[in-house]
């Protein structure tokens, strides 16, 4: 309990920060406005169902994606600035590690609600559902940012942050199932370790 006491401080403190003379307030709300939404869900199921500390990590991990992307917008966080200039790249590729995320951490959410739910019988399916659950998620957030920026004109371009490329809308996709693929590689047996550990301290 005190690790999440910890990460909802964290949460809100990041959120505050960024929030404190950003690029545009208007990209701001739009950016961190998914973390609010998942934080309000969070809190509201936290007694039906509560993740493992493990998921709730990476998380805030992804909050803090969005609050720096929002603070400056996508095409002109500093860091990547840098890295585009030093590695001569043609645009700001921060929107890329948001994106990358946008895969990998729903992919620890559904995993673990499919583990612990027991929603899929057949094992064969498993990975299969959770990256294809992944990649509906981040194309219907392709489908969000579209239609804001059909609504807002020029006010939505910030939040948009195609910077000219033409297939940026296949590449934020690409690289959410890219993201996907590696939690499942890489961290299952942390991820099933955790939820194991959780399931025996209950």
């Amino acid at each position: 309990m005190k690790k999440l006491q910890l990460y909802t401080i964290l949460f809100f403190l990041g959120l505050v920060i960024s929030g404190i003379n950003p690029k545009e307030y208007f990209t701001w709300f739009l950016e961190v406005l998914p973390a609010i939404i998942g934080f309000t869900i969070l809190a509201f199921t936290h007694k039906r169902f509560r993740f493992t500390n493990f998921t709730y990590f990476f998380i805030l991990i992804h909050c803090f994606i969005l609050f720096w992307g929002g603070h400056y917008t996508y095409a002109e966080v500093p860091l990547f600035e840098w890295i585009k200039e030093a590695f001569e790249q043609s645009r700001n590729n921060y929107d890329k590690v948001g994106h990358f995320a946008q895969g990998f951490v729903p992919a620890i959410i559904v995993r673990e609600l499919f583990i612990r739910k027991n929603v899929i019988a057949n094992k064969s399916f498993f990975n299969f559902i959770i990256v294809s659950i992944c990649l509906a998620i981040s194309a219907a957030y392709e489908w969000l940012e579209w239609g804001v920026s059909l609504c807002t004109g020029e006010g939505g371009d910030a939040f948009l942050g195609t910077q000219g490329y033409i297939w940026d809308t296949q590449s934020d996709m690409l690289y959410a199932t890219i993201g996907a693929i590696c939690m499942i590689v890489f961290l299952s047996k942390l991820h099933d370790k955790a939820i194991q550990e959780h399931i025996q301290a209950q």
